[in-house]
């Protein structure tokens, strides 16, 4: 790839993340300081760096406790940052589950209650519920990270096998107010989705968990499969009269993130199109459709002229065929390299939060030379997308794209330039 299209595709990046940036995010979103007390919560892997940048905002006295992924964590003045694992829950991640609820006990009517919320945050805050335990809770993680089943589907059935999703934080605060500022990560931008919604009750119930775990095929532990079969334990009605006093609200999303990063690119003389921010799908599908778009704008100049820049945004799946390396964004960029091999593109898929997957990566480059560059230090590209490597193949062609923790999270960032 050429260095002047390397360091095109990393200004979009950047500049799709600082649409995201915290401070600057939540400005807009204060609410008013209470009479009582503050308590700010909080959850996800930019947590860490929102609850520092509230603390810079906001007017009066605050405490609070937050969870983010082990080596996102921030300075902070008077908010407790835990850390914990991701994507497979651990005992840190508990112990945080219990310090938040904690955190809010014995608040008042005159109390308020700010709950940070950002992706990431399921993984972060397991809390079994009834006779099942933290190795149950990874143990259905890890069945629903290899199921391939969209995060609507599994969010639908972690919120029924938790004490503290779907709502339940926010029972636990009442009667003080919940304000929950929300990052979302989540196509659509429903705010319930966005780290299983501790603080947003949502209407799918029990019996829906069960018929998404039969329709999608997903292969649970039997303790939690028991669990999940019982009525023990149901997640909250949104209808509950003990949430209306409170408030959500999106601070930050794709969206806006992919319409900066179309802002940008224009000033530079490059015409952006943005397909969609809530694209889902196996990601070796949606790298499919994506390179079709490519073939057909390089050889035929539609449905766009070159130059331009094809940006896309959502949440990728995929479905664990093998033990392979790499996370969504690095599988669909094999596969778009692949798909389209010999167009004149140049590629950059990541996710916005830094980490793709539980690799060290934020993604890779790519171009239509990719496969070919792969062949010829003696590896198969086919073969590793099908053992799901991509990790692998991109480390060699030394195109992975590593910028750290991002300090927010607004899901995968996608583009494509085609000069």
């Amino acid at each position: 790839m050429r260095g002047e299209d390397r360091d095109f595709l990393i200004g979009l990046f950047n500049a799709a993340v600082a649409a995201a940036d915290p401070l600057k995010a939540l400005a807009a979103h204060l609410p008013a300081p209470p009479k009582g007390r503050t308590v700010v919560i909080g959850a996800g892997k930019g947590a860490a760096q929102l609850a520092a940048a509230f603390e810079t905002l906001w007017p009066g006295p605050l405490e609070g406790v937050v969870v983010t992924r082990y080596g996102y964590g921030c300075p902070t003045r008077t908010i407790r940052v835990m850390e914990a694992a991701h994507p497979v829950p651990d005992a840190a991640g508990l112990a945080a589950s219990a310090a938040l609820m904690q955190a809010v006990r014995g608040l008042g009517p005159d109390d308020l209650v700010v709950a940070l919320i950002c992706g990431g945050g399921s993984a972060l805050l397991p809390a079994p519920p009834g006779d099942l335990g933290l190795e149950d809770e990874a143990a259905l993680n890890r069945a629903l990270l290899a199921s391939g089943a969209p995060i609507s589907v599994m969010n639908a059935i972690r919120k029924q096998v938790s004490g503290i999703k779907g709502g339940r934080l926010a029972l636990a605060c009442h009667p003080a107010r919940v304000v929950s500022l929300v990052v979302s990560d989540v196509p659509g931008d429903d705010p319930a989705q966005v780290a299983s919604g501790p603080t947003v009750p949502d209407l799918p119930d029990r019996a829906t968990a069960r018929a998404l775990v039969k329709s999608w095929r997903i292969d649970l532990p039997d303790r939690v499969a028991a669990w999940l079969a019982s009525d023990q334990g149901a997640a909250p009605d949104p209808g509950d009269p003990r949430f209306a006093g409170n408030r959500v609200e999106v601070i930050a999303s794709a969206r806006l993130s992919l319409e900066a990063a179309a802002m940008l690119a224009e000033a530079q003389g490059i015409p952006a199109v943005i397909l969609s921010d809530a694209i889902e799908g196996e990601a070796r599908d949606v790298a499919r459709v994506h390179a079709a778009i490519a073939r057909e704008v390089a050889a035929r100049g539609r449905p766009f002229s070159r130059p331009v820049v094809i940006l896309s945004g959502g949440e990728t799946t995929v479905t664990l065929r093998a033990k392979g390396r790499g996370g969504r964004n690095s599988e669909f960029l094999l596969a778009l390299a692949l798909a389209a091999e010999g167009v004149p593109f140049a590629a950059l898929a990541a996710d916005t939060d830094g980490i793709d997957g539980s690799e060290d990566n934020a993604g890779a480059f790519g171009t239509g030379e990719s496969a070919a560059r792969l062949r010829a230090l003696g590896h198969d590209p086919a073969a590793l997308l099908s053992g799901n490597d991509a990790y692998t193949a991109f480390a060699a062609l030394d195109d992975l794209f590593t910028p750290g923790p991002t300090g927010t999270n607004v899901n995968d960032f996608r583009a494509i330039l085609i000069r």
